[in-house]
């Protein structure tokens, strides 16, 4: 390696893609010529283009997928003391949405291929306290809905997703947003669609949508009412506006994460232990997060040696999710919140993932220079055959 940096600049993981400034500028002097700030006209016409996207009659737009969440949890009937089984392999987030208003988190092990929720363990987690059953999927590769969907009706117990990384995305054709319960959508800046700040709660279920929109207004009722509890979960135009300017440029940005994928996997074809996760064959991906795995076994070195050599060079790796969520605080120590056991996939995949720059921002040379570095890394420890 050399003394300074490869990068000058570095190269982050989920830096922003922003779409036209020009059509945002237009959008947010509108709001203000119309002194309408918070949901209001661009927030219903993100709601409606989200809607279609996600192949569904109903969008709840909220401040941010937390929020989003907690309000779809309330709105299907999860309240305090009772339990829902989630992913260990995902962010820390979606188990701390529900432990924040007192829902306890049952972490469910991994499938090592995809990463997501083993369906196949989630049946034997379902007890007495069950109300409900979550899985996220993860890197925008879709959670084997049918399966889960058969158990939560089976049980009769409500099926949300954490879709934060998945809009686009499509499982059996069909588009990410319309299965289970509900699914809530992540528009955080570092994701690939961004409303600066932002999320929204996507169903097919008229009255389930109504009851997001009564605890997104502090339970106020359409007709003015207040009916229920509630928080303040509304989005501000602002957000709405940077919303609908970045599904203006959706399909361009999913083209060039594709192209960044494809240009990842040429780099790093064949180099031992090392491969580029995948996604499901045949259906439609937004590439947002560019994963790689690193078999230390294999490539004589593990990952976290990797990931600060690729700091030192100003590469901003991150690894995506480490520790896994049964393993950090408050639920590693607290047997009231989890009951400590192994989840060795989970945790395998813990040890193994790191997600590398991609989007608009990173081009054919910063990616190949990226690779090089991996490759330098692994060639000066992979084990002689």
């Amino acid at each position: 390696m050399t003394d300074s940096p490869v990068f000058r600049e570095p190269l982050h993981v989920g830096r922003p893609n922003i779409g036209s400034r020009a059509r945002l500028t237009e959008r947010l002097e509108g709001a203000l010529d119309r002194l309408y700030l918070t949901n209001g006209p661009l927030v219903r016409e993100f709601e409606e283009r989200l809607a279609e996207v996600a192949g569904v009659d109903h969008c709840v737009a909220v401040c941010n997928a937390t929020i989003g969440l907690q309000v779809a949890a309330k709105a299907a009937g999860i309240r305090g003391g009772d339990e829902v089984i989630v992913p260990a392999f995902t962010w820390v987030a979606t188990a701390a949405a529900l432990d924040w208003i007192g829902i306890v988190p049952v972490f469910c092990d991994a499938d090592e291929t995809t990463g997501n929720i083993d369906w196949t363990k989630v049946e034997a987690l379902i007890g007495p306290r069950t109300r409900g059953i979550m899985g996220v999927h993860v890197f925008g590769r879709p959670c084997e809905v049918d399966e889960l969907e058969e158990i939560a009706g089976r049980h009769g117990l409500p099926l949300l997703f954490d879709s934060a990384h998945a809009i686009g995305c499509t499982y059996k054709g069909r588009p990410v947003g319309g299965f289970g319960t509900a699914e809530v959508y992540s528009f955080h800046a570092t994701k690939f669609v961004n409303s600066f700040e932002g999320g929204a709660i996507v169903t097919r279920d008229a009255e389930f949508a109504e009851r997001c929109r009564e605890l997104r207004n502090f339970g106020i009722t359409s007709a003015g009412e207040i009916r229920s509890g509630g928080t303040n979960a509304k989005m501000n135009e602002a957000a709405a506006a940077m919303g609908l300017t970045s599904l203006e440029v959706m399909d361009s940005l999913m083209e060039a994460n594709r192209i960044n994928h494809g240009r990842y996997e040429k780099g790093l074809d064949g180099l031992p232990g090392v491969w580029v996760r995948g996604q499901a064959e045949g259906e439609r991906a937004n590439h947002q997060y560019l994963v790689i795995e690193i078999d230390a076994a294999v490539a004589g070195i593990h990952r976290d040696e990797v990931h600060t050599a690729l700091i030192a060079q100003n590469v901003l790796s991150r690894r995506y999710f480490h520790p896994s969520c049964h393993q950090v605080e408050p639920y590693l120590s607290d047997p009231a919140r989890h009951a400590p056991h192994p989840l060795p996939h989970a945790e395998a995949l813990a040890e193994r993932v790191l997600a590398l720059p991609t989007g608009t921002t990173v081009g054919p040379s910063e990616i190949d220079q990226v690779c090089d570095i991996i490759r330098r890394c692994v060639s000066a420890r992979t084990p002689a055959r």
